[in-house]
This record gives structure tokens, sequence and C-alpha cells, in this order.
């Protein structure tokens, strides 16, 4: 592997750890916040969630790179389409961690009870994903 090539493999493990993980462990605590009522938290949540969301995008531009003419390989496909699934899903965590801060903030704060076992879900199914795309690309990659 050239230079570069260890380069954006360095930038592809770095973003997968700065990124995923505090993604996952963000979404993982929102159902607390929304249980004990804390907006101020869920607010900084849901901003955190929007930031590591986004940069999850270098972890699979990184991967482009790192696939190059191998994208084809029934491992990366399997894993590019999970990743897409994944960010889906972090785009509907985001929403429902807004419609739950506009929940207490209204006169109604029982209403935000709805996205705990939502966003509960989805976390867990996009934790899992991230779980399998890494069990294919240490087991499946036929590199060295």
């Amino acid at each position: 592997m050239s230079l570069l090539g260890k380069v954006v493999l360095w930038l592809h493990i770095g973003f997968a750890i700065f990124a995923i993980g505090p993604l996952t462990a963000v979404t993982s605590s929102v159902p607390r916040y929304i249980r004990t009522r804390d907006v101020a938290v869920l607010r900084y949540l849901q901003r955190a969630t929007r930031i590591f969301g986004v940069l999850t995008l270098g972890v699979f531009a990184t991967g482009l790179v790192l696939g190059g003419d191998k994208l084809g390989a029934p491992y990366l496909s399997a894993s590019m389409t999970l990743f897409v699934v994944a960010l889906a899903l972090m785009v509907f965590i985001e929403r429902d961690e807004g419609a739950a801060i506009r929940a207490l903030t209204s006169e109604s704060p029982d209403d935000a009870k709805v996205q705990i076992g939502r966003i509960a879900a989805m976390g867990g199914i996009a934790a899992v994903i991230w779980l399998v795309i890494l069990f294919l690309m240490v087991f499946f990659n036929p590199t060295p």
C-alpha cells in the first residue's frame, strides 16, 4: 500500500472511531434525557447527533477512496448499503429528537414519551448495523 493509501486508511479508521463511536453513544443516551425532561441537554445531544452524523460521511468518503476498483465486491456493496441505511436512521433520530424537544417545551410534555421508544429502537438498529459493517470489513476483506 502506498503512503497515500496508508494515510487514507488512517483517516478512515480515525473517522470511524471519532465519529461513529460518539454518534452511537449520543443516540443511546437521548431516551434517558427525554425521560428526565432535560431540554438543555437534549438540544446539545441533537446538535451532537447532527455534527457526528455529518462527520460519518468522512468514513464513507475515505472508504470509497480505499475501495477503488474493488467497489463491486459483495462485502463492500453490502457495507455501503448498510451505511446508507444507518445514515438514514440517523436522520430520523435527529428528527425525533427535535419532536421530543418541541413536545417538552409545549403544554403537553407527555407527548415526548412517544419518541423514547422510536429513538431507542432506531439507535439500537444503527449500532448493530455499524457492528455488521465492522464485521464485514475485518472478516471479508481479502487484503492482508
